[in-house]
């Protein structure tokens, strides 16, 4: 029963109303969370998939993930850990919403800086997809499908971020598409227990509906780890150029509607950079009690020192040609920050990544002061 409640609430997508679906939610988590570990090349013992568990694509596939994610969590997660007790202490226990703008499945990076943030939002242009049925696989298809996967992750656990055309190959022809596979990965690597999966959509208004036009699709997932209460995780399929916020502002009004909360901009690409992508970028600045962010976020011009202040760690060696910044190479000259010691962003080896916290300053009674969204763009 819980296998095929699951399959239905699979093939009925993203076109499913919210209210539907919550009845459908207990009787999937079982499989749901099930498939997330069988997935990440986790043991599924006791579970309606445990079968496949004996396949030797499966079992070639956990062997050469456990080295894989041995290796990231050695060089990457645990460094992160150490860091963030160090630089984030009083963020370890806030309850602020995580933004997380242009991240893809993202989530390993959200939880790793941040791991207790009641709600994750995060968002990118890939396709949600689907989980299939893991028990209708034929071996030929699981061996494409996990070795596809196993590709696309890989790409973030050694580089720190995804490769957005290579993700796009790497999952075509498979049974695994889109960005909720990769979630589900995250989500069992990084312990947690998926507890439902929903589909969801948002309209101009940034409110739930069973609307699909002019729609913001999403997928809603609640989760919780050991010792920590439950947590929401949130994807939605946007744009966030203004032409196209401007079209459906329902992404940003959902944010907002969430209160202040905490920002993560990591290989975004320079979008913000640019005069084209406004509105986004005065969110992140008006809504945001910090941002966590490398280069290639919100130029330091729009963080004036009268209304943040700024911290910088490791070595920037640079942007690319198209999107220098002299005041962020002076910045890091004149500062010579402490080594970071783990990757970030596009320069992805320890010695040349950069980091910078951005903090919101207070005024004297406490309260805290407008950021302000600067002038003026290249």
């Amino acid at each position: 029963m819980r296998a095929s409640v699951f399959r239905k609430v699979t093939r009925l997508g993203l076109i499913v109303a919210l209210p539907l679906l919550q009845s459908f939610a207990q009787a999937a988590d079982a499989v749901a969370d099930a498939t997330a570990k069988f997935l990440a090349g986790l043991p599924v013992e006791g579970t309606p998939i445990e079968a496949k568990a004996g396949d030797p694509a499966w079992i070639q596939h956990a062997k050469e993930f456990e080295r894989e994610w041995t290796q990231f969590d050695e060089n990457q997660h645990q460094k992160i850990q150490a860091w963030r007790e160090q630089a984030l202490p009083q963020y370890l226990t806030d309850r602020e919403p995580l933004f997380y703008l242009f991240s893809g499945p993202d989530f390993l990076y959200a939880s790793a800086f941040f791991p207790n943030a009641p709600t994750y939002i995060l968002c990118g242009m890939e396709p949600i997809g689907s989980i299939p049925d893991i028990s209708t696989l034929s071996s030929a298809e699981l061996n494409v499908a996990l070795s596809n996967l196993r590709k696309t992750v890989e790409s973030s656990l050694d580089w720190s971020f995804f490769i957005t055309k290579k993700m796009k190959t790497d999952l075509a022809g498979s049974r695994l598409t889109g960005t909720l596979p990769i979630l589900c990965v995250f989500l069992a690597r990084t312990n947690c227990t998926i507890e439902s999966i929903i589909p969801v959509r948002i309209d101009a208004d940034g409110k739930f509906t069973e609307e699909t036009n002019k729609t913001i699709p999403g997928i809603r997932i609640v989760f919780s780890s050991e010792g920590s209460a439950t947590q929401t995780l949130y994807y939605f399929t946007t744009d966030l150029s203004d032409w196209s916020v401007k079209t459906n502002p329902g992404f940003l009004k959902f944010c907002e509607q969430q209160g202040r909360g905490t920002s993560l901009l990591k290989a975004a690409s320079y979008l913000m950079h640019r005069n084209t992508f406004t509105t986004v970028r005065d969110f992140l600045l008006r809504d945001s009690d910090l941002i966590l962010e490398d280069d290639s976020g919100i130029p330091l011009r729009f963080l004036p020192d009268d209304h943040w202040t700024l911290q910088l760690y490791g070595r920037y060696a640079g942007p690319i040609a198209l999107f220098p910044q002299p005041d962020l190479t002076k910045a890091f000259t004149q500062a010579n920050p402490p080594m970071l010691g783990f990757s970030f962003g596009y320069q992805w080896h320890p010695s040349r990544s950069s980091l910078i916290i951005a903090t919101v300053r207070q005024s004297p009674d406490g309260l805290l002061e407008n950021p302000g969204t600067g002038e003026g763009d290249d």
